[in-house]
């Protein structure tokens, strides 16, 4: 009984350690996945392209009185940025304040369908981004005002509010 009972417990042992050596590999190789993901979703640099064009194609919408394009224009930027949050989550979380708190104003502004707010806002917002950039060690990325949109496929002219915006 007890030479039973022995060999019992040294195979339950040896399953035991092969599922959890099993169970290690199948956790490292779930972790290397994982990783490889992370490693081919932009970092900020691309999603931070997005948020330039729709920044400065937010400036002509407003111009025009395209309100909901500039509403669409600022989430649209914000959401861009989503993929940093994992990949660079220090620098996100930067983003994350600059949006909520430095670009509030102008978000304000767009809600209230308000152009010579917007403007003030928008131009502030520029030289934010610009120390900003400088701040982080880019300072040869200077942000100005284009004289154009970023994107000329767009009617900017289209007036609408900033309550035609899906949700």
């Amino acid at each position: 009984m007890f030479k039973r009972t022995t060999l019992i417990v040294v195979m339950v042992g040896v399953i035991l350690l092969s599922c959890a050596t099993f169970l290690h590999a199948a956790e490292a190789d779930l972790q290397k996945q994982i990783d490889d993901i992370k490693g081919v979703i932009p970092k900020f640099a691309i999603p931070m392209r997005e948020v330039g064009d729709r920044f400065q194609n937010m400036y002509f919408a407003a111009k025009e009185g395209n309100w909901g394009l500039a509403a669409y224009m600022s989430k649209y930027m914000n959401g861009a940025m989503k993929p940093a949050s994992l990949t660079k989550p220090v620098e996100y979380g930067a983003w994350k304040s600059f949006y909520e708190d430095t670009f509030g104003p102008v978000n304000k502004a767009i809600q209230a369908q308000d152009w010579k707010a917007f403007e003030k806002e928008y131009t502030s917002v520029i030289t934010s981004c610009n120390s900003c950039h400088a701040g982080m060690g880019y300072g040869f990325i200077k942000v100005i005002k284009m004289k154009t949109p970023a994107n000329i496929g767009i009617d900017y002219s289209r007036k609408s509010k900033v309550t035609d915006v899906p949700k």
